[in-house]
């Protein structure tokens, strides 16, 4: 308890709203999809993956978690989640080694979207996000205390923002 509040207070004190955003794809989707009028009843990281679905237009997705597909199912009913290819994942837990290994595999295109529940839970999971954020296919990476959104966008230079949602 006493890391996540620490981990907490550190957060607050780097974040920034859009008003600290300078790149145009990422103050769209803050101020388009994550400040966006509609609530989805759940959970902060459940409200941002529903939000960026429907923001994004994402048709496969990939999730271990079944309650996360039972939700995600209700609210977008057309949603593919076995495909070959992904235009989002959602991990409770990723390593730098299974994101290689998607990454090879071709199971991520340039726009696919990773989400990350709970990167600052333990120094573990905050220690696996930073390997993450450094990997060169990595060109976004967005800490939101509560999940951490990752971005494929060879267009676009490599920045990392810490949002407050």
């Amino acid at each position: 308890m006493f890391y996540k509040t620490q981990s907490y207070l550190q957060f607050l004190w780097k974040s920034t709203n859009e008003h600290g955003v300078h790149s145009p794809f990422v103050f769209n989707y803050v101020t388009q999809c994550l400040y966006g009028k509609k609530q989805y009843p759940k959970n902060k990281t459940m409200d941002v993956l529903l939000k960026s679905m429907a923001h994004f237009n994402f048709k496969n997705i990939h999730a271990h978690n079944l309650e996360v597909k039972q939700h995600v199912k209700s609210k977008f009913p057309a949603i593919t989640f076995e495909s070959s290819i992904f235009d989002l994942i959602y991990a409770d837990d990723l390593h730098k080694q299974q994101f290689k290994k998607l990454f090879l595999e071709g199971r991520l295109h340039n726009d696919s979207m990773i989400l990350i529940n709970g990167i600052h839970n333990n120094p573990k999971t905050w220690q696996q996000w930073k390997e993450l954020i450094t990997l060169p296919e990595i060109t976004v990476s967005i800490d939101m205390f509560y999940c951490g959104a990752l971005f494929i966008r060879r267009e676009q230079v490599k920045e990392h923002f810490t949002i407050r949602i």
